[in-house]
């Protein structure tokens, strides 16, 4: 009867050691993506599990290097900076169909996290992103009683660099709108990286 009992413990043990295990590995394999601007660059860890709709959208853009070459055509201090859909010419970049909205998802507006920017609809974000400069919860987040703006990542490395994107001096351009900055910041590229200590690594 003992050895039945310590048997069943030890195989109980390695059940909760694997599962545990599994558990940190999935946890670990959260999409990583380098976004690398004019002005340095920024890593993104996208959450694929409250928002998977939103991340495979935003990776099927930067797989096919769709973002490469665009700009960060809207910066308002203390609010948030905003690009992805237009390219060096200030010309609008075709998009896919849109995503459907996903702002339900627990994540919230906060300093760092990044977004989808979309128009009125509430299901009409396509490529165009935004990072947050601030806690703008109470504007962008979903309420009881309508949607809002999905966030689907935060920046882990880098923030030193939103904040200096967000220090441009900005002016009106009639295709980009009212807040354009005057020294275009531009996106070389954003490109799908494995993990955050490789990232680490490669940043250094």
């Amino acid at each position: 009867m003992n050895l039945i009992v310590r048997t069943f413990c030890c195989f109980f043990i390695i059940s909760v050691t694997c599962l545990a295990s599994f558990g940190s590995i999935q946890a670990a394999t959260k999409p990583v993506v380098e976004i690398n601007t004019s002005m340095g660059k920024i890593i993104v860890e996208l959450d694929n599990r409250r928002a998977p709709q939103t991340v495979k959208n935003f990776l099927t853009y930067v797989k096919k290097k769709s973002y490469d070459g665009t700009i960060f055509h809207r910066v308002i201090k203390g609010f948030m900076i905003q690009g992805g859909g237009f390219g060096i010419d200030n010309i609008k970049k075709p998009t896919r169909r849109p995503v459907r909205n996903e702002s339900n998802n627990g994540l919230e507006n906060l300093t760092g996290t990044i977004a989808m920017a979309r128009t009125t609809h509430v299901d009409s974000a396509t490529r165009q992103f935004y990072i947050n400069l601030n806690n703008n919860t109470e504007s962008l987040d979903a309420t009881f009683t309508e949607l809002g703006y999905t966030v689907f990542g935060k920046v882990v490395i880098g923030l030193d660099i939103v904040f200096n994107i967000a220090d441009v001096k900005t002016a009106p351009v009639r295709s980009l709108g009212k807040n354009a900055p005057i020294d275009q910041v531009v996106i070389y590229s954003i490109s799908l990286i494995e993990t955050t200590n490789k990232t680490e690594q490669k940043v250094k």
